[in-house]
């Protein structure tokens, strides 16, 4: 029997009819997905015969067809607006959030956080202020990671297994503080499905683009074509590695319209 393969989706905030986006920048409005949509999404992969996984059930690679939900940042439409989705069709998920973003207009306040954490949800950690890791110092890298995971941890009372990368920029120093700090795992933003032959600290997700037609969203979750996507990155990433991150995302923004995140 061949290996299960787990697709993890990437997901940030929600928009709801009336309410301000956190950002309104095109390249953070890009990944931002009408509440609608999201609802679809969710409801086609219920009558696909997939579960929404969380990170930790995710990396039992299960033999069930089954897809890992994650969101980045801790935005509040979370609690108010995917939650109930969510529960809707019995899909779990995990929820990183960034750190020092809680509390402030838009995100989580504490008593959110632990709210989602007690409707069963996974909470994991996206950083203290949403940094490019591989640019960081050391001692910043332990402020954006280690610190971060102390933070939340105080708001929920549990240990934190689980990191993702902001904008998926990250080095064998990151791995290796993530590690030390305790992390069972680290995500990305590689496009690639995850097996249990994939290290647990280079776990790829696929973000979910606003303009994303429902097929596309389905191939994606049956792991089809990734590689196309695969390619386009790594064309991304290998101007990047020339221009660093700060030069990049200027140029990208300035010529796309974009924003990485």
């Amino acid at each position: 029997m061949a290996a299960p393969s787990i697709v993890f989706l990437m997901y940030h905030e929600l928009e709801l009819e009336g309410r301000k986006l956190v950002q309104s920048e095109p390249g953070y409005v890009r990944y931002i997905l009408p509440l609608e949509t999201f609802r679809s999404q969710m409801e086609w992969m219920k009558d696909s015969g997939f579960r929404g996984l969380s990170v930790s059930e995710a990396i039992r690679f299960p033999q069930q067809s089954g897809v890992c939900i994650t969101f980045d940042d801790g935005c509040e439409t979370d609690l108010i607006a995917a939650a109930a989705i969510l529960q809707a069709t019995a899909f779990r998920a995990t929820f990183y959030l960034t750190a020092g973003f809680l509390g402030t207009p838009g995100y989580l306040t504490p008593g959110q956080v632990r709210d989602l954490d007690a409707r069963g949800f996974e909470i994991g950690c996206h950083s203290m202020t949403h940094a490019y890791l591989s640019d960081l110092s050391d001692l910043e890298l332990r402020r954006e990671i280690a610190e971060a995971k102390l933070k939340i941890e105080q708001i929920v009372a549990h240990p934190l297994e689980h990191f993702s990368c902001p904008g998926g920029r990250y080095d064998a120093r990151t791995i290796e503080t993530a590690r030390r700090a305790g992390f069972r795992t680290v995500a990305n933003s590689r496009f690639h499905a995850n097996t249990p032959a994939n290290s647990l600290y280079e776990l790829g997700r696929v973000a979910i683009l606003r303009d994303m037609p429902l097929g596309e969203f389905g191939a994606i979750c049956r792991g089809e074509g990734l590689w196309k996507k695969r390619f386009q990155d790594r064309a991304r990433q290998s101007v990047r590695q020339v221009l660093g991150n700060r030069a990049y995302d200027r140029l990208r923004s300035s010529l796309l319209g974009e924003s990485s995140r």
